[in-house]
């Protein structure tokens, strides 16, 4: 069986970069910030120009992070023409590789599975990385990295940290190289899903590199961190069985539709119940345009400053059902059980979970079934007129109040300025 060999690209500070490129400068010579700046100092930057981060500034930073004696300029987010350049930039991918060895694993960064394309280019995995790399900078104007592993685990972590040592952008890993380079490598966070809390616990346990993980005796592990001490210790090792075509080939037998805000201000008890509302009609939109119910829902709420700990749930439904009415009463009986009513309120998460098919719908002898069979009709209405003229073309009265955020949110792609 042929080794495999695989590809990961990172577009350098991408955002920024498609600013840079937008406005005919050099993104390695410039300070720019993509940040939306009426947001005010507390806005969080989502990228930084190249030249910020060679001067020690933190790519998602907030805007008050930013050093006083820097002088750089700001551009708002303009998402839409994020995803275009993303778009452009993955069919230039489809011109060395098939779409089945490609997995897009963020906006700006892809796996590639090359293997079966060296021998057909007669390239070596650098010489390749190097075309690709010098097409999508040649057409587009972005610079990207790259790196190159044995498996996933290991060109993911070639590209974050190897490849930042490189003059050409690229760095190489396999199992050998990993150990000898990298096995001693701190901070265990430059690691691939090795958060700042699995790091304090391996920390706790002794273990500060990936050499120390590898040799820990492995009962310890798996109580501390359960089914997760496996991959834990296969990455230890730089071992990654996992492909492109299992990921393809992967279904989850549990789904869920979710969503969340920050938000900019303290909101009261009441006006935090309006946002609520305003984010169940929106995902009960989405159940029924998706052909989904849902028989249990959670609910997440954060408060100012962290004064106090964060307050929710979960419920399981008596029903199955993807009805606004339905789902808004048991979220605001979960709401009203569970939120405290007197500290500022910043952040709101609401999931619909267990979703199946909408003809697992089910309902209880007390259901107006005639009532649920009107107010279906009228949520498709919406989701037609939404989807001929846009999300704002209706409106409810309550998306209309000073406090409200669902018209400026339909506005936005991915919670950003979208234009």
């Amino acid at each position: 069986m042929q080794n495999k060999i695989y590809l990961c690209i990172d577009l350098k500070t991408f955002f920024a970069s498609v600013e840079c490129v937008e406005r005919g400068l050099d993104p390695f010579k410039v300070n720019l910030v993509v940040a939306d700046n009426t947001r005010g100092n507390g806005a969080l930057c989502l990228a930084i120009s190249p030249k910020m981060k060679a001067q020690g500034i933190k790519n998602r930073c907030r805007i008050f992070d930013i050093p006083k004696n820097v002088d750089y300029m700001v551009a708002k987010p303009r998402m839409k023409k994020y995803m275009e350049y993303s778009a452009n930039i993955y069919s230039i991918y489809l011109k060395y590789v098939s779409k089945d060895d490609i997995h897009v694993y963020s906006i700006d960064e892809c796996f590639l599975d090359i293997t079966p394309y060296l021998k057909l280019y007669g390239l070596s995995p650098i010489e390749l990385a190097k075309k690709i790399i010098n097409d999508v900078v040649e057409t587009t104007g972005i610079t990207a990295t790259a790196g190159i592993g044995t498996n996933l685990y290991l060109c993911k972590i070639a590209l974050d940290i190897t490849a930042k040592h490189s003059k050409d952008n690229i760095g190489y890993l396999d199992e050998d190289t990993y150990k000898q380079t990298l096995w001693e490598h701190t901070p265990l966070t430059d690691f691939w899903h090795i958060g700042k809390g699995i790091a304090n616990r391996l920390n706790r346990l002794g273990i500060t590199c990936m050499k120390d993980l590898a040799t820990y005796p492995t009962e310890p592990l798996y109580r501390e961190f359960g089914v997760n001490a496996e991959y834990l210790i296969d990455h230890a090792w730089g071992v990654e069985p996992t492909t492109i075509a299992d990921i393809k080939a992967y279904k989850s037998t549990s789904h869920s539709i979710s969503n969340s805000q920050i938000l900019f201000e303290d909101y009261s008890y009441e006006d935090a119940l309006l946002i609520l509302k305003e984010m169940v009609e929106l995902k009960a939109l989405d159940l029924v345009d998706q052909h989904l119910v849902t028989n249990n829902i959670s609910l997440f709420i954060g408060y100012s400053k962290d004064k106090i700990k964060s307050t929710g749930g979960s419920m399981k439904l008596s029903v199955c059902t993807n009805s606004y009415e339905v789902l808004l009463k048991n979220f605001i009986y979960l709401y009203k059980k569970t939120t405290n009513i007197t500290t500022g309120i910043r952040r709101i998460g609401i999931s619909m979970n267990n979703v199946v098919d909408e003809i697992y719908e089910q309902y209880d002898l007390f259901t107006d079934y005639e009532k649920i069979k009107e107010e279906r009709s009228l949520q498709k209405a919406l989701i037609d007129i939404k989807s001929k003229y846009g999300k704002n073309a209706v409106l409810k009265g309550m998306n209309l109040q000073e406090k409200a955020t669902a018209r400026k949110r339909n506005t936005l792609v991915g919670g950003h300025n979208a234009e």
